[in-house]
């Protein structure tokens, strides 16, 4: 198992009770990326993001590889795509006001949205929710490319505490930012700081949960300080990971 170098300790423990070796490679995601596929043959070229042409392949000891990424695979959207229906099923078939995820390669983010869409579309539900992405600060091109440099990074630091969105060139950007307009959303970065004391807070109210993705209450936290939700404006904040991997 290719994992970066600076990878949490519980992540290794678990990789390692599962019976597999972890190779610790220096460097971005993209980096793991590459010297994966190498190792069996491949041509690599993945970009920052660990996200490399998928159709590179090279013949290692097994055959072909190439890097066969859920954020390129359409269908794993239909199964994104799901977390709209099960809210609006739970809630009677009524859109929430707002949805608030961590984005990364945006595969939840891009859900919710391609999901609310159909409900819509289909006469489901009357409305589609706005969708608001947090991001890691440091790490966060969909803020960037929305509010400029200074928004991506307040602190001048990468937040490492959500190693699991430190994604530099999610390969979905153009329709990240397409859901983002549409939706009348938003992206913002969350720091370190931020994410930490959100974190501390789930697990206090029994909700034990991994540190990327206590970047989502964090961000609507925010929101509702900068006035753009309202206090009774109903939001959804899916939480995304168990803290027994965190």
């Amino acid at each position: 198992m290719y994992v970066p170098a600076d990878v949490k300790e519980s992540k290794l423990r678990a990789i390692r009770r599962a019976g597999a070796e972890p190779v610790r490679i220096e460097g971005t995601r993209g980096d793991v990326t590459d010297a994966c596929v190498a190792a069996l043959g491949g041509g690599g070229g993945g970009s920052e993001a660990g996200e490399g042409d998928a159709g590179e392949e090279g013949g290692g000891p097994g055959g072909p590889a190439w890097y066969a990424s859920h954020a390129w695979n359409p269908a794993f959207f239909e199964g994104t795509a799901t977390v709209a229906y099960e809210i609006a099923a739970q809630r009677g078939w009524e859109a929430p006001d707002a949805v608030v995820t961590p984005l990364g390669h945006g595969t939840l983010f891009l859900g919710a949205y391609r999901g609310f869409r159909r409900l819509e579309r289909a006469g489901w539900t009357d409305s589609v929710p706005r969708l608001f992405g947090a991001q890691a600060a440091g790490i966060a091109p969909i803020v960037r490319e929305l509010h400029g440099p200074d928004a991506a990074d307040p602190e001048d630091r990468v937040n490492a505490a959500a190693d699991g969105i430190q994604i530099a060139e999610p390969v979905r950007k153009t329709e990240i930012l397409d859901a983002v307009d549409e939706t009348d959303g938003d992206a913002l970065a969350v720091t370190e700081a931020a994410a930490e004391r959100e974190l501390d807070r789930l697990h206090r109210a029994g909700f034990y949960t991994e540190p990327t993705c206590a970047v989502a209450p964090a961000a609507l936290r925010d929101l509702r300080e900068r006035g753009t939700l309202a206090a009774d404006d109903d939001v959804v904040v899916p939480l995304t990971g168990s803290g027994l991997k965190g």
